[in-house]
């Protein structure tokens, strides 16, 4: 029995040397939290006292602006008949244009897109131009 009685007695020791610790640990914890927030705060003070003086300040009052007489309306100038558009001739495609087609279109014969009639008869427009 006694040695029960000295276990008994060495986990209610403990028991309460834990609830005592974890007691403790929270009330040092809530004091560091009320530091930082205390800092904080008069962090936040300092930064708005350091505002630029010239927020503060209203805004400068100008002169208005001098009003000048009206400027006098002109009559409108005649206008012309326009020149007459000439068509322009189509520009001539350069050797890399008529390239470009011409692999389009033998990807498009190639793919069977087009016949064989078809491609020829594209592919002489193309070198005829």
């Amino acid at each position: 029995m006694g040695l029960l009685r000295g276990i008994a007695r060495t986990a209610a020791v403990a028991g309460t040397a834990t609830v005592v610790s974890n007691r403790v640990s929270r009330r040092q914890q809530g004091r560091w939290a009320a530091k930082e927030q205390k800092a904080a705060d008069e962090q936040q003070a300092q930064e708005a006292q350091q505002q630029p003086q010239y927020a503060q300040q209203p805004p400068p009052q100008y002169a208005p602006q001098p009003q000048y007489a009206p400027q006098p309306q002109y009559a409108p100038q005649p206008q012309y008949a326009e020149q007459p558009q000439y068509a322009q001739a189509p520009a001539t495609p350069s050797t890399d244009d008529m390239l470009e087609q011409l692999q389009k279109l033998g990807e498009l014969k190639t793919a069977g897109v087009l016949t064989e009639a078809e491609f020829q008869a594209q592919k002489a427009k193309i070198l005829a131009r």
